[in-house]
């Protein structure tokens, strides 16, 4: 019998709910699902503490739907009555602080698993073949979470999250030709208002949840057609049982994997409500103090900044200055002059040279904060490349050479050092450790095709250890 005519086979065996399941798998392939997504989806047998974060991002996700939607029946989504509304829920409705907390609390746990998730990926190489696509549909939903969260800061309408919209949006303007008017139509208004309010309120909680479901849902379908990567970076599709066609280092999905990740969730759970009952502010980097103040347009908080978790990519905008602009001159004819030297094609090395002329040009003829917020995009954008920069001949670290364990060493803490220097005021020894680290953090990527080529790696095993 083929796999096809079996898995269309009514369930069979006792059960309170056998007849159910068959009526229902005879409409719609609910065993099948179950089985080629859980119990007979082979993941390979090796994964560690770094492969709980995935799970987890989604156990998160789901979190952050509930509460929010939880929260929208009580909030008013109007400039006069938004703080009021968040209070109101605080106080008087039951259990309310309780939602408001899970949510804001949420929303910074949340991207802490997709950070660790992400880190996961450049320890193991799980963005090279063939999982291009894979992680090209994961770096689409860390935008949609990016701007999910940017929609969401302004719903309170306290100072903070009123000024800090106002200065992610104004940011905008910088852009030549398009950016007043590309400024005005998020806004909705000439200033962050009731418009803006009310637009921000609609992408939060219908726009970017419809989008992040329908890319999650790729997401999972994709992995699970190209299979899960592993510590060892090794295809276990390659080495199959010649009889049965299961691959000889994959166990399934269920129940093996499924039981380790609800002790990951009962962990997290953990950590989770400690901080929700105890420190949900958690001394202002989830909550901020000014934003138990409500919005006023005339006066502005001595320090804005955004939340946390885009003060990493707000330290890049903030490092560009006109004395900085000589650096980035200096690093991109240096990098033209690599390709050129390297490139054997003639018409590759022509393209780079004008391209270097038409940036050298541009550096000097656009206001700096034009190229702040050019920097501040290209960062995060630049992960779509992994795939195609990173040349090793070894996916996983673990048979990498020690050149790219110390290039991922110096990004990781370039990372953490920006992301502490978006949360600091602007001064003169905070703004140089904020340009060193934007240096590390573009080196990591631009040069990667050659200090990941020249780097020494050990052999791969043919199985996994």
């Amino acid at each position: 019998m083929s796999v096809a005519a079996a898995e269309k086979q009514p369930v069979t065996g006792a059960g309170p709910f056998n007849g159910i399941l068959t009526w229902i798998d005879e409409r719609y392939p609910l065993v099948a699902t179950w089985k080629t997504h859980l119990s007979e989806y082979y993941a390979p047998k090796n994964f560690n503490f770094w492969y709980y974060f995935g799970s987890l991002s989604l156990f998160v996700l789901v979190i952050q739907i509930v509460t929010g939607l939880w929260l929208t029946m009580d909030y008013k989504a109007d400039a006069e009555k938004a703080f009021a509304s968040v209070e109101h829920i605080m106080r008087e409705v039951p259990w309310g602080w309780w939602m408001r907390y899970m949510h804001s609390t949420g929303a910074s746990a949340l991207f802490i698993c997709v950070y660790l998730h992400m880190f996961r990926a450049m320890l193991y190489g799980s963005y090279r073949k063939p999982r291009e696509l894979l992680w090209i549909i994961g770096m689409l939903i860390f935008l949609c979470l990016m701007a999910g969260s940017f929609f969401g800061y302004l719903l309170p309408w306290g100072q903070m999250s009123y000024w800090g919209a106002q200065a992610i949006v104004n940011l905008y303007d910088a852009i030549p030709i398009i950016g007043p008017d590309l400024a005005l139509w998020i806004r909705g208004d000439y200033v962050v208002s009731d418009a803006t309010l009310n637009r921000f309120f609609a992408f939060h909680v219908a726009g970017v949840p419809l989008a992040l479901l329908g890319l999650v849902a790729v997401h999972l379908v994709a992995l699970h057609e190209v299979g899960s990567n592993n510590p060892d970076g090794i295809e276990i599709k390659k080495v199959k049982d010649p009889k049965t066609g299961i691959p000889l280092d994959g166990i399934p999905f269920h129940p093996y994997y499924t039981v380790k990740d609800l002790f990951g969730v009962a962990v997290f759970l953990t950590v989770y409500f400690a901080i929700v009952f105890f420190a949900p502010a958690l001394g202002g980097y989830f909550l901020e103090d000014n934003n138990f103040v409500p919005a006023d347009p005339l006066k502005t908080p001595p320090h804005i900044q955004p939340l946390w978790y885009f003060t990493p990519y707000y330290s890049i905008l903030r490092a560009i200055t006109e004395n900085f602009m000589s650096v980035i001159a200096a690093g991109t004819v240096g990098m033209a002059l690599l390709i050129i030297g390297s490139v054997k094609s003639r018409a590759v090395r022509g393209a780079t040279a004008v391209i270097a002329v038409v940036l050298l040009e541009g550096y000097f003829t656009f206001d700096p904060k034009v190229w702040g917020v050019v920097l501040f995009g290209v960062s995060v954008v630049i992960f779509f490349l992994l795939p195609w920069l990173d040349r090793s001949p070894a996916k996983s670290i673990r048979y990498r050479g020690p050149i790219y364990k110390v290039a991922l060493a110096l990004f990781v803490i370039a990372f953490l050092l920006l992301g502490y220097l978006g949360t600091q005021p602007v001064t003169a020894v905070n703004t140089l450790l904020a340009q060193i680290a934007t240096a590390v953090y573009f080196a990591f990527f631009f040069l990667m095709p050659w200090y990941t080529r020249m780097d020494r790696c050990k052999p791969e095993p043919k199985r996994v250890t």
